[in-house]
């Protein structure tokens, strides 16, 4: 887990995967503005970014917020959050901590609280974030579906990537969420990523993406050369990317 952790804290790195997923995805609608569509953001004034990472749920978000608050264990995230909130809200601030763990906050304190691809490292944390939000506000998370990366599993099993999403998956998220939470909806964001002949390089950049969730189970390059064997024989690859936004509310 250390190491998947670790990743990261590689900025640059994982702001080049998301554009590589952006284009080679099948739905080129960003999720985030699909967020945008659903909440309607001028209603809440404190946000805490859970897992928040260099800022990426954030970019996309309005502004006028009087605070945003990120939560992540990666101390080289703290700069680009920074500097991405400064544009979104009059008060910014990061804090490093491991969730779960206590956050030294007042109880009730934010009225928007957001988990975008994290939760299922810490979904023991879920008891503190409800304590920390209104009685009248929302939470939001994004997550995968447990059938992430299915494909490869044709010829791999990928045990410990499959119990990280597990912990908390589109499948089995609404069921989590209700034991703390008594209203949730959620949206589902259907995609695949789509791989032909040529994309060869950006097939090995994505499996390297994945490569700290699967090298417990596989070595990566093992996998790597598998998967571009397949890519030669059948032309084209694709590969689960289905995911889900639910909105959880006290």
């Amino acid at each position: 887990m250390d190491k998947i952790i670790k990743s990261y804290a590689d900025q640059g790195f994982h702001k080049e995967i998301g554009r590589l997923i952006k284009r080679y995805s099948k739905n080129q609608k960003d999720i985030r503005e699909e967020v945008n569509r659903l909440v309607e953001f001028d209603k809440y004034r404190r946000l805490l970014d859970i897992g928040c990472g260099y800022g990426w749920f954030i970019e996309l978000l309005p502004v006028g917020f009087d605070l945003i608050m990120g939560i992540d264990c990666n101390n080289e995230n703290e700069h680009e959050f920074i500097k991405i909130c400064e544009k979104k809200a009059k008060e910014t601030v990061f804090k490093r901590l491991m969730l779960p763990a206590h956050i030294d906050m007042p109880s009730g304190y934010f009225d928007l609280i957001s988990s975008a691809y994290s939760l299922y490292f810490f979904p023991d944390a879920l008891s503190e974030i409800k304590r920390l939000l209104n009685p009248d506000g929302l939470f939001i998370v994004i997550t995968h579906s447990r059938s992430m990366l299915e494909e490869g599993e044709k010829f791999f099993n990928f045990d410990n990537l499959r119990k990280v999403i597990e912990s908390f998956s589109a499948e089995n998220g609404y069921g989590i969420l209700k034991n703390y939470f008594s209203r949730i909806t959620y949206t589902d964001f259907p995609n695949e990523l789509v791989f032909k002949e040529e994309d060869s390089t950006a097939l090995v950049q994505y499996i390297e993406f994945k490569k700290a969730f699967i090298e417990k189970d596989v070595d990566p390059e093992t996998v790597k050369e598998k998967m571009l064997e397949e890519l030669k024989v059948k032309k084209i690859l694709t590969f689960n990317k289905n995911d889900r936004i639910f909105l959880a509310r006290p």
